[in-house]
């Protein structure tokens, strides 16, 4: 009495169980007009029309299956976008993903659908449809990564990708554990009732977590073949108990086949492989055997040396008759076609017996995209009261980006570029962009923004922002300068403030800024000295000579008094035995110990100014050509225009005046070149501009008033030279 009390509380604990989890099954009809209880099963089923899935189309099955949920099917359009399904799950639990596909449609086969299956980021499977009636089945062993999973239908290659139904099953915490669970999912292959009394499937109820076991009648192509003569079918009406690790279902071991002349041999194709393989074998004894019988028999093929060697005898392995024993094969590599085979042992009497077996193939999880670039992406859908784009679903990157975004092609994937112009944005710049290490391209121009920009100081891959057409208040930060790839920055038409930094108007950055009443470029104290130094070249070459030439000449006299010193007639100012011009700098002065600035050979400036490709200005002496040398720094290349002998003396007079006066007031010559009947004299390059623009400017610029210039001239008269 006290056993039966024990045993009918382990039942209504199971029952108990069981409902559960029932109430937890996600059963989603794809396509179906409304919601339903299937008879059959008594389970709810939910319509994905309208609330769960919002593309596609719902389409009538012309050949449908018995069950009502294969009446109708959902189609996708034919294209490269990903359409998903969110499934809700408990992280870490354990769960039995299922999705089927029944064509349905009667027509020409080569234009059944192919297309791929995806969980997540990681391929699931590519489903084929050869037979427009049958039911395409697949399944997958999870456990649970996060709150939620997307099975998502995409890249057909013909047809129109479709499916019938999705499912979503919490299994018991002891099923399906192993040890690779962090790093792999188990695609299901096979699972095989054999014995079984009909071509029925078996599932719930009677598989308390709805499996699909198929029936070993069911002689589909390269299903089940090669049965060894003397196989024969058993059953039995007696209880089974199946409280073991994996739960298989009580009608399913009430089934067996035996291999009476010794052998079970089957044969049977496994989808998606060769691969490593999870395999079960169920065995329970249902036969009533005699005192002197006894079953043992062992894996023959595939031949695997841990498992093979093992003896298996049922009731003793599993402490009675009636009893489940369940044998796994945790990580092995099956071949595409599997045959396995059982034999008896010599001392045995009776020959193999086999309920079921349960193949599953490992399935590396491939990483979604980095969970803080789609925080970011989520905060920005957020902003928005738009669906078309902000409902677009599945991970943000694989198997297809969505229409907005980027990605890299790393593992994990992250974002390159967000497009969102004119999508109605409301709200701040959510400041954790600045996590989006990957990010090159930023347009979020044409919405409703405000506030400051946020700090993307760390943002170092960004070439490209486009803010502009929003309301953007506030100052802009220093940084922005200091981005080492920025290229474009447009913040036209917003409400910024303070002046635009210097380091954005160097011309490195294509900037458009207009249309910010409070912003300006950086004026006042600061403009002074910046002015001086971006005196144009051919400018200060005539004010040098007319203020301190005087000055220099007396200089100069007073040397050769006291000095002495000859002329070196036939030398360059160079260490060279380059040849020089009919009059060459050393000619017209005796410059040799004078500190001569150093002389640059022509190849050296024509690599620097890309073949003098950019021209920056022209003068009384010739044209000005920007240049940037090995070293980084930025050069002005003045080429004298003609050899006339007025022309050659200036060039003389300033490499011989220039050379050895340092005035605060004055760019400084870095070197000259005396090559190939060419002149040229190499400055230090300014960036804002000439006193020309300055004093004569366009309206746009700021000019210099009478006391700043007043203070330019008296600057300029001082004589500062180094003595």
């Amino acid at each position: 009495m006290a056993s039966n009390s024990h045993f009918l509380v382990l039942c209504l604990f199971f029952i108990s169980s069981v409902i559960c989890q029932v109430t937890e099954f996600i059963s989603i009809d794809c396509g179906g007009t409304g919601n339903y209880t299937d008879p059959r099963t008594g389970l709810a089923w939910i319509s994905d029309n309208g609330t769960i899935m919002n593309y596609g189309k719902s389409s009538e099955v012309e050949i449908p299956d018995e069950n009502i949920q294969y009446r109708r099917r959902r189609d996708f359009p034919i294209d490269s976008r990903k359409y998903c399904y969110t499934l809700g799950t408990r992280e870490r639990r354990r769960y039995l993903v299922r999705a089927t596909f029944q064509y349905g449609s009667s027509g020409n086969e080569d234009a059944y659908p192919k297309f791929d299956l995806y969980l997540d980021a990681t391929k699931w499977s590519t489903v084929v449809i050869l037979d427009s009636s049958r039911v395409y089945v697949k399944e997958m062993i999870i456990r649970a990564p996060s709150s939620s999973v997307d099975v998502c239908i995409c890249c057909a290659t013909t047809g129109s990708p479709f499916i019938s139904t999705l499912e979503l099953r919490p299994l018991n915490l002891s099923m399906y554990a192993t040890d690779f669970e962090d790093n792999f999912f188990l695609e299901v292959a096979a699972r095989v009732n054999f014995g079984a009394l009909s071509k029925d499937v078996i599932r719930y109820p009677d598989d308390p977590y709805d499996r699909i076991w198929d029936s070993d009648l069911e002689k589909r192509q390269n299903y089940l073949v090669g049965v060894a003569p003397g196989t024969v079918r058993i059953n039995t009406s007696k209880y089974v108990d199946t409280r073991t690790r994996e739960y298989p279902p009580v009608k399913v071991m009430q089934t067996a086949v035996v291999g009476t002349q010794g052998i079970l041999s089957y044969r049977l194709n496994l989808d998606d492989f060769p691969a490593n393989a999870r395999a079960f074998a169920y065995f329970a004894e249902i036969e009533e055997l005699g005192a002197n019988e006894t079953r043992k028999f062992k894996l023959q093929q595939p031949y695997f040396p841990d498992y093979s060697n093992a003896v298996v005898n049922i009731a003793e392995n599993a402490n009675g008759s009636h009893t489940l024993y369940e044998p796994s094969y945790m990580n092995v590599t099956l071949d595409f076609v599997l045959s396995f085979s059982f034999v008896k042992t010599r001392d045995s009497t009776q020959g193999p017996l086999l309920n079921a077996i349960e193949i599953s193939k490992y399935l590396k999880i491939e990483p979604r995209t980095d969970s803080q670039d789609v925080i970011i992406l989520n905060a920005l859908r957020s902003m928005s009261a738009e669906s078309a784009w902000t409902n677009e679903q599945g991970d943000p990157c694989v198997p297809a980006h969505w229409d907005w975004v980027n990605c890299t092609s790393t593992t994990p994937p992250r974002i390159t570029k967000i497009a969102l112009s004119g999508k109605n944005l409301r709200g701040e710049i959510p400041p954790e962009i600045n996590s989006m290490e990957t990010l090159t391209e930023l347009w979020l121009d044409g919405n409703f923004l405000t506030g400051p920009i946020p700090g993307i100081s760390d943002l170092v891959n960004l070439k490209i922002v486009h803010l502009e057409n929003n309301k953007l208040s506030g100052q802009l930060p220093k940084y922005l300068g200091s981005l080492p790839n920025l290229q474009e920055l447009y913040i036209q038409n917003n409400s910024f403030t303070g002046e635009v930094p210097s380091a954005l108007l160097t011309g490195k950055v294509i900037i458009n800024y207009e249309h910010n009443p409070g912003l300006h470029k950086e004026a006042g104290k600061k403009m002074h000295s910046k002015s001086i130094l971006g005196i144009s070249i051919g400018i200060l070459a005539a004010l040098l000579i007319v203020l301190i030439g005087s000055l220099l000449l007396l200089r100069n006299l007073q040397r050769k008094t006291s000095h002495k010193k000859t002329a070196v007639q036939g030398s360059s100012l160079r260490v060279s035995a380059k040849p020089s011009t009919a009059y060459s700098v050393s000619r017209g002065w005796h410059m040799m110990d004078e500190g001569v600035s150093y002389y640059i050979p022509l190849s050296e400036l024509e690599e620097a100014t890309n073949k003098f490709s950019k021209k920056i200005g022209r003068g009384s002496f010739g044209t000005v050509y920007y240049g940037q040398m090995k070293d980084g720094k930025e050069v002005a290349v003045k080429i004298m225009g003609d050899s006339t002998t007025n022309m050659t003396q200036q060039f003389v007079t300033e490499v011989a005046l220039l050379s050895r006066i340092h005035h605060r007031n004055l760019v400084p010559l870095i070197g000259y070149c005396e090559e190939e009947h060419q002149r040229i004299l190499v400055y230090e390059y300014m960036h804002n501009g000439t006193l020309r623009d300055h004093i004569h400017g366009s309206v746009n610029e700021k000019r210099l008033d009478w006391l700043a210039r007043l203070q330019i001239a008296e600057d300029s008269a001082k004589d500062n030279c180094r003595t």
